[in-house]
């Protein structure tokens, strides 16, 4: 099993093109059964998981056909079948993402209950009463929800609570194709969301109030194909900014939407970095020599992402001062604290806050990936900490983050891949 090795002290300097953002092609991918001709997507990520969803719909009868250049079209005339087989779900709760569309536009689906991350909860049932409220019966047996419905879906009232994104995503793909109109309250801001909408109007969709809390669908009959470009990934452009924020050095991110990245950026400059920002670049200098502590809660879009709790808490670890990271989004969510702990840092846990005194450096030492932002903040914590740092399980990585040692080696980082 692949591991990291770092040896930590080096500051991080140059530039890298942010990769297309995971959470947007995924339901984009699972959108594109929607169509009746050929959808082409574009800017996908390099990632285990989108690889994952292209194999669940080629399991399907899905034509799949991938370019050099990470642009796929996918083709659904050929569909033969409309299970999500619980092998390739088991590694991406994103998978449930295909209910929707398989019960708008086929009136069947068989998905085999998720995997992926172990982060608390996360229900499903959010989805599963969603569907149910359109008109679809619904049964789980053997570990499969076993949907149909009979005719179109209906256009409904749905109102989340708690918010869920990828509730939210489905339900929208449903309703696209739902018999009158559907209105999702207390609905996911997130700019990934605001995403897939701008790809399903270019496919014919009737959808307004993307990006606010309340989104109106009117279904139409049919969607036709389209070509569309995945959004940057901002978790990923927020990660290599703290990396720097923690390391020292000038970073700049081309091909990025900082916009998007409010609330991560005015936290660094709080820490002490100097962040200039065009309409696709962001770039960060730290003019200090180690960062001011900064306390966040997090919470759903656009407060301070839960998807970049983890890499604050490795900077508040050797960050000047005491801070304390409230996570409001996913229970059990902080299974980095434990390794961070074992290269020297300073966290208690109460309840669902890390209490975090900083320390002036953390000890190289072998620790192991959790759940896919946890790892990353180990490899940040690895770029600060005296010594070499190891990091086992580093799949977890590989689900989110496109070749993580090769872009932190070009700015100047000494990472590498063993075996």
């Amino acid at each position: 099993m692949d591991k990291l090795l770092i040896k930590g002290g080096k500051p991080l300097n140059g530039e890298i093109y942010a990769s297309g953002a995971k959470n947007s092609a995924l339901p984009i991918l699972a959108a594109s059964l929607l169509s009746e001709s050929p959808v082409k997507v574009g800017n996908l990520p390099h990632l285990n998981d989108v690889t994952t969803m292209l194999e669940l719909l080629g399991s399907m009868g899905v034509d799949v056909m991938l370019s050099d250049d990470m642009e796929v079209e996918v083709d659904t005339s050929s569909i033969k079948n409309l299970d999500a087989r619980y092998e390739l779900v088991k590694t991406m709760r994103a998978s449930i993402l295909v209910l929707g569309p398989l019960l708008a536009r086929y009136q069947e689906a068989t998905v085999a209950l998720p995997g992926g991350c172990a982060i608390g909860s996360r229900p499903v049932n959010l989805h599963i009463d969603a569907m149910s409220a359109m008109g679809a019966e619904i049964n789980i047996e053997d570990g499969y929800i076993k949907a149909s419905a009979n005719g179109r879906l209906k256009g409904s009232k749905i109102s989340f609570d708690p918010v869920s994104v990828t509730g939210t995503e489905n339900v929208i793909m449903a309703a696209t194709l739902a018999d009158g109109i559907t209105v999702i309250q207390n609905a996911a801001k997130e700019p990934e969301v605001v995403d897939l909408v701008n790809c399903l109007i270019s496919m014919g969709a009737k959808i307004k109030g993307a990006g606010s809390d309340t989104i109106e669908i009117e279904g139409v009959d049919s969607l036709h194909g389209t070509q569309f470009s995945v959004m940057p990934d901002r978790v990923e452009v927020g990660t290599y900014l703290t990396a720097t924020a923690m390391t020292g050095g000038q970073v700049k991110i081309k091909s990025a939407k900082p916009e998007f990245l409010s609330s991560v950026i005015t936290k660094l400059e709080l820490a002490g970095a100097v962040i200039h920002t065009g309409e696709d670049w962001v770039e960060i200098k730290m003019a200090i020599e180690r960062p001011i502590s900064t306390s966040l809660i997090t919470g759903p879009y656009p407060s301070f992402p839960t998807d970049m709790q983890a890499q604050f808490v490795a900077l508040n670890s050797i960050a000047n001062g005491n801070s304390t990271i409230t996570e409001t989004v996913f229970e059990n969510r902080f299974m980095h604290v434990q390794e961070i702990a074992r290269m020297g840092g300073d966290i208690t846990l109460k309840g669902n806050t890390a209490v975090i005194e900083g320390i002036k450096a953390l000890k190289g030492a072998p620790v192991m990936a959790t759940d896919l932002r946890a790892s990353a903040s180990l490899v940040l914590a690895g770029l600060v900490a005296e010594g070499s740092t190891t990091i086992d399980r580093i799949y977890h990585i590989d689900r989110g983050y496109e070749r993580i040692e090769e872009k932190l080696k070009m700015l100047g980082a000494d990472i590498e891949r063993i075996s």
